[in-house]
């Protein structure tokens, strides 16, 4: 049969048009993942066959969250979380002196970038306090934006940190591959939350004095004998904002992290069937680019944003 479509009267010959490179790509995964559920069910069959860890209770979902020590140094204990705090504060450190090194007057690609994010972090700041507030707080509110950010996303880099499971290289014994955040152990989160409570609770006491900031809190135009009734939930409000900040963070993180792990294969390994893992891989992949992509900068923006709001309105009275 002819490439070419047979001329229209008084016309020329059209070329047929064939798949776009994007179509066979899709088309050729498409293929691979139907041919992988065949394949595994065909080897595997699809009767449960639970592993001895499982089937015991000995494996857990859980487990990759746990913090096992690794070595102690004086009165610190070593662990994944403390190397993946490490290896944040790191990296920023070094990616921020890096940029900073680098400033011309005609910006590139990267300088753009860089700029790009100071006017939004130092909008945070302008637009929810006064100058001299926001003076004094732009360099913390763009450092916890850009603290937590790295955190988030070297947590979806599959690195050698799972102490329970390792394999054999050249003899020596290597912790397995696994993805982990620090935001996924509370502390870390609490321990931020924690310290834009304290700020904004010292910067509303030396701004009103003791007495003026309770006042401060109370909504204007409340009398009468609901007074005591609103003043409570004014300072149980007041508190949650340090649940808020922490549990918004720590939350969405560990459950990205879970989702990622049981739709990446682990609901496999606990219902026995190697062929559920290979069916739900590609959900396990979209909800992969889904939190690296999106969640990380959009937890980070928020956790920032909330803080400029927080030290803004401990000054102001309602």
């Amino acid at each position: 049969m002819s490439a070419i479509q047979a001329p229209a009267p008084g016309g020329t010959p059209t070329p047929q048009k064939g798949l776009s490179n994007g179509k066979k790509i899709l088309y050729s995964v498409l293929g691979v993942w139907i041919g992988g559920i065949v394949v595994f069910a065909i080897l595997f069959g699809i009767t449960a066959h639970k592993a001895p860890s499982v089937a015991s209770g000995v494996f857990s979902p859980t487990d990759e969250f746990k913090l096992d020590t690794w070595f102690k140094l004086g009165p610190i204990d070593f662990n994944k979380g403390v190397l993946y705090l490490l290896m944040t504060t790191g990296i920023t450190v070094a990616v921020m002196v890096y940029i900073s090194k680098r400033l011309q007057s005609r910006p590139g690609r990267l300088q753009v970038a860089v700029e790009s994010f100071y006017d939004l972090t130092r909008g945070m700041a302008t637009e929810n306090m006064d100058d001299a507030m926001a003076k004094k707080y732009f360099p913390l509110i763009a450092t916890l934006f850009v603290f937590i950010l790295v955190s988030n996303l070297i947590g979806y880099i599959p690195l050698p940190v799972d102490s329970t499971e390792k394999f054999s290289l050249f003899g020596a014994h290597i912790p397995s591959l696994q993805i982990y955040a620090a935001d996924t152990n509370v502390a870390f989160p609490l321990i931020l939350a924690l310290s834009v409570f304290i700020l904004s609770t010292y910067e509303g006491v030396k701004h009103h004095g003791p007495i003026g900031y309770l006042k401060s809190l109370m909504p204007g135009g409340v009398t009468g004998p609901i007074v005591p009734l609103i003043f409570g939930i004014e300072i149980l409000s007041n508190f949650l904002r340090l649940v808020s900040l922490t549990v918004r963070l720590w939350a969405n993180l560990l459950a990205g992290h879970l989702l990622i792990a049981f739709m990446g294969g682990e609901l496999g390994v606990l219902v026995g069937l190697q062929v559920v893992s290979w069916f739900l891989l590609p959900i396990g992949i979209a909800i992969f680019l889904f939190e690296a992509v999106l969640i990380a900068g959009l937890q980070a923006f928020i956790f920032a944003i909330l803080t400029a709001i927080y030290l803004g309105s401990a000054v102001s009275s309602h």
